[in-house]
C-alpha cells in the first residue's frame, strides 16, 4: 500500500506542501469566498464593457498574460491609443492567477475606469519558483511588450489601442514589489518606444527582518494574516535569505540605493489597518530622501486588498466607497501623464 503524503508546510485555507515537493494550491477555506479564486475564461466578446484575451509570449518558459481591453460606449473596441497597465498579481509570490474572478472584477472595473489597456502576467509561483523568478517573468513580459511595439512581435490588440509611450508598471501585494524591482531594472535600459510614465504599488509587500509595530499590533484581515506573510516569504525567498532581501525590502541596505536608481513617479496605495502599513510608509519616506517623486494615497479603515472581497464591498457601503475611491485615484495618477 503507497504512503500517504505528508504536510511539510501549509498556508491555511491557501496552500499545502507535501513530502514529496508538490504543491497543492486547491482553496480549502470557507465555501462562501471560493468564488474570489474561481477562474474566468477569457472572452474576445465585450462583456460588461470588457474585453478580454490570454496571449502566450514564450512557449519555452509557458509565459503568459491576460490582456484587456475596454469598450465604446456602442460595445464596440475605441479608436484612440489607451495608457497601458502592465499589471503583477499578488499572492506572497506563493499563489493566485490574473484570471482569477477577484482580479478579473476589480481590472475590468479599472480599464473602464481609466481607459487603459492592461496586460496581466501570469507568474510563476514559489515554492516550486523561488524569487528572483517572477520578477523575471515581469521583466521578460516587459521585454516582450517591447518587441511589440517595435513591431517585432505580433499582437493585434496592442498594437491597434495601446500607447506605449505611456506604460505603467502595477501590482498589488507582492506584485508592488516587482513594480519597483521592474522599474529599476529597465531604468537604465533602452526600451523605445516603450516609456514608462509611472507605477503603482497597491499595498505592496515590503518587510523587515525585523518586524513592524503595525505587523505586530494591527489586527489580522481576510486576506492578510501574520502566519500567510512568515510563511510565504519562508516558501519566496532564495534559500539562505530574510526579509531584508532586496525584493522584499526596496529600502533596505541588501538593495540598491534608492538614489543612484532611474525610477518613474510612483504612486503608493496604503490601507489604514494593513499589518504591512509601517513598511510602506517606511519605503516613501526612503523614496522621497532619496530625491524621487512618490505620492502617497491613503485608504482610512481598510486592510490589506480589501478592494478583492467582493462580499466586504456588497455588505458594508464605505467599503465599496473606499474601492471606488482607489480606483478613481490610480484614474487620477494616469490621467496627470
Amino acid at each position: 500500500m503507497a504512503s500517504k503524503k505528508k504536510i511539510l508546510e501549509e498556508v491555511s485555507g491557501w496552500l499545502r506542501v507535501y513530502d514529496d515537493y508538490s504543491v497543492d494550491r486547491s482553496w480549502t477555506g470557507p465555501p462562501e469566498v471560493e468564488f474570489l479564486m474561481k477562474p474566468v475564461p477569457p472572452h474576445e466578446d465585450f462583456k460588461d464593457g470588457v474585453a478580454t484575451r490570454d496571449v502566450p509570449i514564450d512557449t519555452n518558459t509557458g509565459l503568459a498574460v491576460r490582456i484587456y481591453i475596454p469598450g465604446s460606449e456602442n460595445g464596440l473596441p475605441v479608436q484612440d491609443k489607451m495608457p497601458l497597465l502592465l499589471h503583477f498579481h499578488g499572492g506572497g509570490f506563493c499563489i493566485s492567477r490574473p484570471d482569477w474572478y477577484m482580479y478579473y472584477h476589480f481590472y475590468s472595473r479599472l480599464v473602464r475606469s481609466a481607459r487603459a489597456v492592461c496586460v496581466s502576467v501570469y507568474l510563476r509561483l514559489a515554492p516550486e519558483n523561488r524569487l528572483p523568478a517572477a520578477c523575471d517573468d515581469a521583466h521578460a513580459a516587459f521585454l516582450w511588450l517591447r518587441g511589440v511595439a517595435r513591431g517585432e512581435i505580433s499582437e493585434s490588440w496592442l498594437r491597434s489601442y495601446a500607447d506605449f509611450g505611456r506604460v505603467f508598471l502595477v501590482g498589488d501585494s507582492t506584485g508592488g514589489n516587482i513594480v519597483h524591482d521592474l522599474a529599476a531594472r529597465v531604468g537604465g535600459q533602452e526600451s523605445e518606444p516603450v516609456k514608462l510614465a509611472g507605477g503603482v504599488a497597491i499595498h505592496p509587500g515590503f518587510l523587515r527582518a525585523e518586524p513592524s509595530k503595525s505587523f505586530l499590533e494591527l489586527p489580522e484581515s481576510p486576506l492578510l494574516t501574520r502566519d500567510m506573510v512568515n510563511k510565504f516569504m519562508g516558501l519566496a525567498l532564495p534559500i539562505g535569505s530574510n526579509k531584508d532581501h532586496r525584493i522584499t525590502c526596496p529600502m533596505g541596505a541588501e538593495a540598491p540605493p534608492l538614489a543612484g536608481l532611474k525610477l518613474p513617479p510612483m504612486l503608493v496605495v496604503v490601507a489604514e489597518t494593513d499589518l504591512l502599513r509601517d513598511t510602506e510608509l517606511e519605503y516613501c519616506e526612503a523614496m522621497k530622501v532619496a530625491g524621487k517623486e512618490v505620492e502617497v494615497m491613503k485608504n482610512p479603515g481598510m486592510g490589506h486588498s480589501f478592494y478583492f472581497n467582493k462580499l466586504a464591498m456588497a455588505a458594508d457601503p464605505e467599503t465599496q466607497a473606499q474601492a471606488e475611491l482607489l480606483i478613481e485615484g490610480i484614474k487620477s495618477f494616469i490621467t496627470r501623464r
